[in-house]
């Protein structure tokens, strides 16, 4: 049987009609991981942009949670607010998608996403520093301690262990110390990454780099954080900012592993009063059941921010938005959207971002598709009816 039904092309639509030269609305509505724009919410921009400028401005240790229902935004939120901290050079920034089973969860995720260079580089940041201090050179930076090294002008064996005495004085943490010297050796240094990130190496391994213990649950792991926090603090950084998305699900864990991971985030907090920012996105009717089931852990977050739904001009800001992104023709606005949409948009996606992104885009398409140029509201009811 000739089956004929399907018309399958990798011939682009053409949006010139429309003044676009793309459909500038995303197929599916996923947060970018460096979203070029953040529409209405003030009251939320204004409770973030207060946490993190508390933390930059003065050092001290301040926390945030992001609550709202699904697709209204809260990891658009969380992964603007990066992109806008993450450049800074005095900075470490991490982003966690999900908190996992537990802390040492966390703790991994948040080392892969600063990544084996970015800790690598840090490593070679902190033996300039001994070098500066311990011999007659004056390397200022990751590379031109690392060109010393391999141009044989200082020697591992003489620098090496007097940086590892003095890394432990900082963390208090000898085979952390240990781990983050031997990231700068080819021969050791993905145990040592392995080590660090929390996943597990053979005993002749770290016996190798002459480290004793495994970081294999949640207190090592909180221990570990708060050690290479110390070591950013050594090194003049300002901070850490840790941001924990869907936190709410932590809810699927049992009562027991739930009460561990919320006492080891307090923990990680209490022992960091200065230089730590956390900021959590998390579904409102969980983060209800955390603060009043878990005292010790929802008093440490300095402030909950809820994000609400988007209103009518929302909608037109978020619209107008996007379609700039796309422009070839000059035009402004919602146009080719007339106004009168802008209210059956958020009707039908009662103001959730997410479905009125997928509903804008979708009705982009097929205005292409039958030729129109301009899109009334007639055409967004036919397209919502279909």
């Amino acid at each position: 049987m000739n089956n004929t039904n399907f018309t399958i092309t990798d011939e682009q639509r053409d949006y010139s009609s429309l003044g676009l030269e793309e459909n500038p609305f995303p197929y599916s509505p996923v947060p970018d991981d460096n979203p070029e724009l953040y529409c209405g919410q003030e009251h939320a921009t204004k409770a973030i942009s207060d946490t993190v400028s508390t933390m930059l401005s003065t050092g001290k240790s301040k926390h945030l949670v992001v609550t709202a229902k699904y697709g209204n935004g809260k990891s658009h939120t969380l992964k603007y607010t990066r992109s806008l901290v993450r450049d800074r050079e005095d900075v470490i920034v991490g982003y966690v998608a999900q908190p996992g089973e537990g802390f040492r969860d966390i703790y991994h995720e948040f080392l892969y996403d600063l990544g084996f260079d970015r800790v690598q580089e840090i490593a070679y940041e902190y033996l300039a520093q001994v070098a500066r201090e311990t011999t007659d050179h004056n390397p200022i930076g990751a590379d031109a301690m690392e060109s010393l090294i391999d141009d044989g002008k200082v020697l591992l064996s003489e620098l090496v262990p007097t940086a590892i005495q003095q890394l432990n004085d900082v963390t208090k943490f000898a085979d952390f110390a240990r781990a983050i010297v031997h990231m700068i050796y080819e021969d050791t240094n993905l145990y040592a990454w392995q080590w660090l990130t929390a996943e597990g190496i053979r005993y002749e391994q770290r016996k190798e780099m002459e480290i004793h213990s495994a970081l294999d649950d949640d207190t090592t792991s909180v221990r570990a954080f708060t050690a290479l926090k110390n070591l950013l603090l050594e090194l003049s950084y300002t901070g850490v900012f840790v941001f924990v998305d869907e936190f709410e699900a932590i809810a699927r864990l049992s009562s027991k592993d739930e009460q561990a991971t919320l006492n080891s985030i307090r923990h990680l907090m209490d022992q960091n009063s200065h230089g730590l920012c956390m900021l959590f996105g998390c579904a409102p009717e969980v983060w209800q059941d955390v603060m009043s089931e878990y005292h010790a852990f929802s008093e440490r977050i300095g402030q909950e921010v809820a994000l609400r739904p988007l209103t009518d001009n929302h909608i037109q800001e978020l619209v107008s938005s996007y379609l700039t992104l796309a422009r070839m023709n000059g035009a402004e606005g919602i146009e080719p959207f007339e106004p009168e949409c802008i209210n059956l948009i958020h009707q039908r996606s009662q103001g959730n971002v997410r479905q009125a992104l997928a509903l804008c885009s979708r009705v982009l398409d097929m205005a292409v598709d039958e030729g129109e140029d301009e899109i009334g509201s007639e055409f967004v009811q036919k397209v919502l009816s279909e």
